[in-house]
This record gives C-alpha cells, sequence and structure tokens, in this order.
C-alpha cells in the first residue's frame, strides 16, 4: 500500500539554501576548492579537552617529524611544515597526480591556556599528536562548603 507522505515546502527552501550556500562557499570563500594556492595547504586536526590538558591530534602524512615547526603565540597554536617530493619525474610521464608538495600551515586558537614547557609532541603513523596542559590558573578548584554550627 502507497504510503501518504505530507508536503512540507520548507523543507525544499531549506536544502535549496544549503546548496545555494555551499555555491557561494566554494566560489568566493575557497575559490580553488582543495587546489589552494602555494603556502596555503591546510590538514585535518581533531581537539579535544580533559580535566588537565588539550590533546590536539593532526594527520600528516608523508612528512618527516624534523620538517614539522610547532609554536603557541599566547592562545594560538600553529602547526606549519612542508612535504618534499622523493625524486623528480618529468611532468608528462604523469598518468594522475594527487598527492601535494610544499609547504602547509594551519592555526587554531586554544579555549584555555597551557604550559607550553611542560607540553609534549609526538608523531606517529602520520599523526602529530599535542599533548597541551592546562596551566594552574585554569584548571577547575574544588571548594569544600563547610556547615557552620
Amino acid at each position: 500500500m502507497a504510503e501518504i507522505v505530507r508536503w512540507e515546502p520548507f523543507r525544499e527552501l531549506i536544502s535549496l539554501r544549503e546548496a545555494m550556500d555551499r555555491l557561494f562557499e566554494e566560489s568566493f570563500v575557497r575559490p580553488f576548492g582543495w587546489i589552494a594556492p602555494a603556502g596555503t595547504e591546510s590538514f585535518a586536526i581533531d581537539m579535544y579537552e580533559t580535566d588537565d590538558e588539550i590533546v590536539v591530534k593532526a594527520a600528516i602524512p608523508g612528512v618527516k617529524p624534523e620538517d614539522i615547526d610547532v609554536s603557541l603565540s599566547g592562545d594560538v597554536l600553529t602547526i606549519k611544515g612542508e612535504v618534499k617530493e622523493g625524486k623528480e619525474i618529468r611532468e608528462e610521464n604523469y598518468i594522475r597526480r594527487e598527492r601535494r608538495y610544499g609547504t602547509f600551515c594551519r592555526s587554531v586558537s586554544l579555549p584555555v591556556q597551557v604550559d607550553v614547557d611542560k607540553a609534549k609532541a609526538e608523531y606517529e603513523n602520520g599523526i602529530l599528536t599535542l599533548t597541551l596542559p592546562k596551566a594552574e590558573a585554569v584548571k577547575p578548584k574544588v571548594i569544600k562548603v563547610k556547615a557552620k554550627k
């Protein structure tokens, strides 16, 4: 038996609006899509917070640890580096070339102040993991309430 579905005109309008937003974003905000100009390559990151630290994981495959620079200025964390091409192959011999070479940079604001002196950075299997301990001033403090007799 056929099911009757109530028509909601705003459902199509919202999807049209989302499509227009996507069109403008791809045309003006990111006009070249994933093909960004040199020096502006980006990469995916995950950032989460525990009681004592901020953890940032960045996917940077194909990069040697010595080619990655991590800096912290105020509350802005910056990760930058360079992916170097292994050997030279003439352009006309390529059938498909999708891997990117060159510099990359990504800056993100941290939600709280961190203690830079105790920060740790580890790189394994293309994932850079930064462990940034929170500054003592921003860690939650527990104040016990005593009943007055």
